[in-house]
């Protein structure tokens, strides 16, 4: 389905829902979101991403980025009762920065969490506030991240706590993506912020 405001993106109703995006937020082309996905205020997913809320619903909230390639799903309820009744979405809070080519699946991002490229966080994890996933890192299912600690390798450990130079390095990246987000999408419609 065409959505004049995000050209070149793919935005597809299923089961009944349809994306909904914020009118401040950014959809690149090429990104394809589909079924029950909700993105916030200046959010911005970009080139080559997939958020498949086909089976339960994903969130990106305010100011956060789902950089290129970024895979995005979630998980339905299953006859073992391994995972809860109502299945597992993928929640991304305010402020979080997803690096490019992550895998992101039924899992939680706390408000100011950071994803490394081509990190995954798998079913029922959850990365806390201020917390980091390094690059390449394999979350495995049900792990939690406390906030504010780094975890790192396949599966990812501890590697040691957050400072404040980092959590101040992290805040403006994400308001630069903010920044960023508007000149393309500038760049794009053709206005004068291109």
């Amino acid at each position: 389905m065409h959505d004049p405001r995000f050209p070149g993106a793919t935005i597809l109703p299923f089961g009944g829902k349809t994306p909904r995006i914020h009118v401040s937020a950014f959809i690149a082309p090429g990104a394809r979101l589909i079924g029950d996905v909700e993105v916030g205020p200046d959010a911005s997913v970009w080139y080559n991403c997939v958020l498949r809320g086909d089976i339960n619903r994903i969130v990106v909230g305010a100011r956060s980025n789902v950089q290129d390639g970024t895979v995005i799903h979630v998980e339905g309820p299953r006859p073992e009762n391994s995972v809860p009744t109502d299945g597992l979405p993928t929640l991304i809070g305010e402020d979080c920065l997803i690096g490019h080519s992550a895998i992101l699946h039924g899992c939680v991002l706390e408000d100011r969490a950071f994803v490394g490229m081509d990190a995954t966080a798998m079913d029922g994890a959850r990365v806390g506030s201020g917390a980091m996933l390094g690059a390449g890192a394999l979350l495995s299912p049900g792990k939690a991240i406390p906030p504010g600690e780094v975890w790192i390798g396949r599966p990812a450990k501890l590697l040691r706590a957050q400072g404040p130079e980092q959590e101040a390095k992290i805040a403006f990246q994400c308001q630069r993506y903010v920044e960023l987000a508007r000149r393309h999408k500038a760049a794009i419609l053709g206005t004068a912020e291109g």
